[in-house]
């Protein structure tokens, strides 16, 4: 279906949650911008996800909603907005509830079974086909929106910047290359051992002339304290407790290590060299998007399991060849240029 573009005044995009979810829908913004020249774009999410595009210049308000608020509630929220258009990114039982009461006019979501009665502009429902983030663009196709770019995106407030810049300049020499190391993992089993992480940054030291900063957030302080008792004074550990606080560290790094984590992609988004360590996820569609890299142990009988706890010993990760981690991270800087001196 093809939409006026100079009747389109206000647009919602609801993705509720997973940071890095909602970090890869921003891959929308620029082109409904371009396309809807005139219009607002709004957000729909948690609040912890607020800070992932709150910031962002076409952003012009985020709704939150609580994760058991009723979906009528949020959905009179949604109408007393009156948007033009609503995408339902998310297409699950829950926000099809919330779009199909929100009486706005042209409904944007996937068919997905059980689903479709939501939604009077449905998008195609093939999903492991292609990234994430361009799963999300068939949403445009459904209205006939030129796809003229495939950014994502993410914006830290220039205060949080500033405190990450003062650590970096207080913690580690200047010109020296600093790799980012992120123990960040939404679920148990996407989360490598510290003790391979740790075998990780004593092989990074032995290779190049580098800095190591271990960067923490909320749930993986244990693992971060491990990897720093480990390693001792060859490691700087930052914990933060803020989104934006991690994010700053990680914009002031130069090259990224991390799980398969909201903070990969978001490192993805700030244009960071960024290598993925995966164990039961898929990375062909979850990879960090962009010029990036990354690695696991494919030959693993039970790999991409996409089990949240592990029914074995984790092999994925206990048995991943440091060397084979090395050699992405090698593909990694050459294709991006890094200038970084080995020893």
């Amino acid at each position: 279906m093809k939409l006026e573009p100079s009747q389109i005044k206000k647009i919602l995009i609801i993705k509720p949650r997973g940071i890095g979810d909602v970090v890869l829908s921003t891959i929308l913004l620029d082109n409904l911008k371009a396309y809807f020249k005139n219009a607002k774009i709004d957000y729909l999410t948690e609040p912890f996800a607020k800070p992932a595009v709150e910031n962002l210049k076409d952003v012009n308000k985020v709704l939150t909603m609580g994760k058991k608020e009723f979906s009528l509630k949020v959905a009179m929220k949604i109408r007393k907005e009156k948007y033009d258009i609503v995408i339902d990114t998310w297409a699950n039982p829950r926000t099809a509830q919330m779009t199909f009461f929100s009486g706005v006019k042209y409904r944007i979501g996937f068919g997905y079974r059980g689903r479709k009665y939501a939604y009077n502009i449905k998008a195609s429902s093939g999903r492991g086909s292609h990234h994430m983030a361009e799963h999300n663009l068939e949403l445009l196709k459904a209205i006939d929106v030129p796809v003229i770019t495939k950014k994502i995106h993410y914006e830290i407030k220039e205060e949080e910047n500033e405190i990450a810049r003062k650590f970096i300049s207080e913690n580690f020499k200047p010109g020296k290359t600093i790799i980012g190391i992120v123990p960040s993992g939404g679920w148990e089993s996407k989360r490598c051992e510290p003790e391979k992480w740790s075998e990780i940054c004593f092989a990074l030291l032995a290779k190049y002339d580098c800095s190591l900063l271990v960067i923490s957030g909320p749930g993986d302080e244990v693992d971060a304290e491990f990897i720093k008792h480990k390693l001792g004074e060859k490691i700087i550990h930052r914990h933060k407790t803020t989104l934006n606080g991690l994010t700053a560290l990680i914009n002031n790094c130069n090259i990224i290590v991390a799980n398969d984590s909201g903070p990969m992609h978001i490192s993805a988004a700030l244009g960071k060299p960024t290598l993925g360590l995966f164990g039961p996820t898929d990375p062909y569609t979850a990879y960090p998007y962009g010029n990036n890299e990354w690695v696991r142990l494919d030959e693993l009988f039970c790999i991409k399991c996409d089990l949240l706890v592990c029914k074995y010993n984790h092999e994925c990760f206990r048995d991943l060849p440091v060397e084979r981690v090395l050699d992405r991270f090698e593909k990694l800087i050459k294709k991006n240029s890094v200038s970084i001196n080995t020893l």
